[in-house]
């Protein structure tokens, strides 16, 4: 029964006719809002805007006038994802001990993260001070922000070969006579070429490559040997403080979140009963010792900034912000 043929009842009942008309009234009014909230019926279930808008929040970096097309992006693949979900459940998926098991990690993954970044709402904002501070301590990545022309050669190489070559790259007078010396010597190795900007480069490594004049070499460890990186060449494109406000804002903000998500987990371990048991028990880490803790966001993958310059979400990206 909705409610306005219960309300409208109700009014007959007393036998008002100022509640029937209100009653009506109300009626139309809820199923006004109700039909403006639904975007699409799939076989009579419906799909709100709130599914809509709560998916496209998740798309970052969406330019306002993009709204409208990934919306009906998002509809579309609700639909299909409402007509799988339909047929799932005349076939009892959802009974299915592997479909169970998934749920309830999903459950739990989305509980606890939940959970971590509530922590992590406490970070307080940086100071104006200490944002300058940051932009003044990390010249290479802004005031004196460069980019790069690399020439990377990877190596095969045994950890005893490592002093030989590192010596041989050093006496070198150029890339082509330290090639040479690999190809007389039976060394495998691949070259590549590539254009990095400041924030592209690791953030441990960047002092090590804004010290690097052109034609200077580095060798740095690999996975199966070493890896040569070559400066071939080099211009400068320094980023203003104002230009680079935004991103260390969030920067230094997400790593005080890093930080008390950290310290949260590292407690609760600290006051939790915690016994390994069985094959697990021979491996067992130290008393204290506390596994990473989820990120409070997925990480984002850098991406290379326009040939004209910089943005600021180019700085964020490259700074590993999410």
């Amino acid at each position: 029964m909705n409610v306005t043929r219960y309300r409208t009842s109700t009014a007959r009942w007393l036998g008002l006719g100022v509640l029937c008309a209100a009653a009506a009234l109300a009626g139309c009014s809820d199923k006004k809002d109700k039909a403006s909230q639904t975007a699409a019926r799939v076989n009579k279930e419906e799909i709100t805007v709130h599914q809509i808008n709560f998916l496209l929040q998740q798309q970052r970096n969406l330019r306002p006038e993009q709204a409208d097309a990934a919306s009906r992006q998002i509809l579309e693949r609700l639909i299909d994802q409402q007509l799988a979900l339909q047929k799932a459940d005349e076939q009892k998926i959802d009974r299915d001990p592997r479909v169970v098991q998934a749920l309830d990690a999903a459950r739990r993954e989305i509980i606890a993260r939940a959970y971590l970044e509530k922590v992590g709402e406490a970070a307080a904002k940086p100071t104006p001070e200490e944002i300058k501070k940051y932009y003044d301590d990390k010249p290479a990545l802004f005031s004196e922000r460069r980019i790069y022309n690399l020439q990377e050669i990877q190596i095969e190489a045994k950890p005893e070969q490592v002093p030989a070559l590192r010596e041989r790259l050093a006496a070198a007078k150029n890339v082509n006579e330290f090639v040479d010396y690999l190809k007389a010597n039976d060394f495998r190795f691949g070259g590549s070429q590539a254009v990095r900007t400041a924030e592209q480069l690791p953030l441990s490594s960047l002092d090590a490559f804004s010290k690097m004049k052109d034609g200077q070499a580095m060798l740095v460890p690999a996975a199966n040997g070493v890896q040569v990186i070559v400066l071939a060449g080099s211009r400068s494109q320094p980023v203003g403080e104002e230009q680079a406000r935004p991103a260390i804002e969030q920067f230094i903000l997400n790593e005080r979140k890093r930080k008390l998500i950290e310290d949260d987990v590292k407690q609760m371990r600290a006051a939790a009963k915690i016994e390994y048991i069985g094959r697990f028990a021979d491996k067992a880490p130290a008393a204290g010792a506390a596994a990473s803790a989820p990120a409070a966001a997925p990480a984002a993958p850098p991406a290379a900034p326009p040939a004209s310059g910089m943005t600021a979400s180019d700085i964020a990206k490259g700074m590993g912000i999410k």
